[in-house]
């Protein structure tokens, strides 16, 4: 569903007043997050037909806010959005206190399910750091899991039937996420951060981006580039998580290459910057560093399953050396 300029503001437009009135419609101790969303999905459902981008149901959504928080205002800037399931949202986190209050704030924005945080590892203050709230679910582990394990301990735990991944060093706003989440809902299995506008061509990427690119061909999904689900944020469905099974988050480009060789519909809808913003540590910088070696052996491990699945060949056929040159000399 494609709209103009002023055809957007005017479904906005509509969007504030279906919001004050669901709001002034009720008492106001009936006023909360949970009416609001409600109340959008019900007038989403019979007002809005067609399929709109990311930016203008998250815009629509903002504006049904606007309006039901004017009789609301305790409500805040709480961005309801029209899902047909529930969302759940993992956050992993290693001595992160700093950045997790602000991270905890804007998924507390969303219309999540649960907020689940894994903590691994923390000697800092980030267990008291993460708000106390009936959505927000603290695993504490004393040990260090790192981000993967915890993402997939996050996703055995999770109940819902989109599950968002993020970390807790990334203070992306809420409407950075909602594209995610609405990609899943809309039917995506996988929803992926399209980090292609940030990355040099092929012959400028590092061992890691060249790792990605190549996993995504081999597995006949070169339109992906280098897009992965070792980035976050990134979604998916429970269909997703059912086929591939949590413990394969362990390894994320086995669980890439498990969705895709299970035919699950693998997107990356959505570009969030987090390659300026990730935080430097001692073992994600340099050349062959710690972190660049790991990922390359995870690639390595994704295509050996997709092997052991598909067979050595991937799917590809051999072909002969004659049709080789007739290819080579376009006969």
């Amino acid at each position: 569903m494609t709209e103009t300029r002023s055809d957007q503001a005017v479904i906005e437009k509509m969007a504030i007043e279906a919001g004050f009135l669901a709001s002034s419609g009720i008492h106001e101790g009936e006023r909360s997050c949970e009416h609001m969303q409600q109340s959008l999905k019900s007038w989403y459902r019979h007002n809005m037909t067609g399929e709109m981008s990311f930016s203008e149901v998250v815009q629509l959504s903002l504006a049904f806010s606007r309006g039901y928080t004017i009789t609301a205002r305790q409500l805040g800037d709480f961005l309801p959005l029209p899902l047909h399931g529930t969302a759940s949202v993992i956050i992993t986190a290693s001595n992160e206190e700093k950045t997790l209050p602000s991270v905890i704030a804007q998924l507390r924005r969303l219309p999540f399910h649960e907020i689940i945080v894994v903590l691994n590892g923390c000697t800092d203050g980030s267990y008291e750091a993460v708000e106390d709230h009936p959505s927000v679910i603290k695993l504490n582990y004393p040990d260090r899991l790192g981000h993967d394990v915890g993402r997939a301990i996050g996703a055995s735990a999770a109940r819902g039937d989109i599950l968002l991944f993020t970390d807790g060093d990334l203070p992306l706003r809420a409407e950075e996420l909602a594209p995610y989440i609405i990609s899943v809902d809309r039917g995506d299995d996988v929803a992926l951060n399209n980090l292609s506008p940030y990355l040099p061509p092929f012959s400028g990427q590092d061992e890691v981006s060249r790792s990605k690119t190549f996993l995504n061909q081999c597995l006949g999904r070169s339109d992906l580039k280098a897009n992965s689900m070792t980035a976050v944020p990134h979604a998916l469905s429970r269909r997703a998580i059912n086929t591939i099974g949590t413990a394969s988050l362990i390894v994320p480009p086995k669980a890439q290459a498990l969705a895709l060789v299970h035919g699950l519909k693998v997107t990356a809808p959505y570009t969030v910057d987090v390659i300026r913003n990730n935080r430097v540590r001692s073992g994600n910088t340099g050349a062959g560093n710690t972190v660049a070696r790991l990922i390359t052996g995870d690639h390595i491990e994704a295509i050996g399953e997709a092997m052991r699945i598909k067979g050595i060949r991937l799917g590809f056929k051999t072909v002969s050396r004659s049709e080789l040159a007739k290819v080579r000399n376009g006969i």
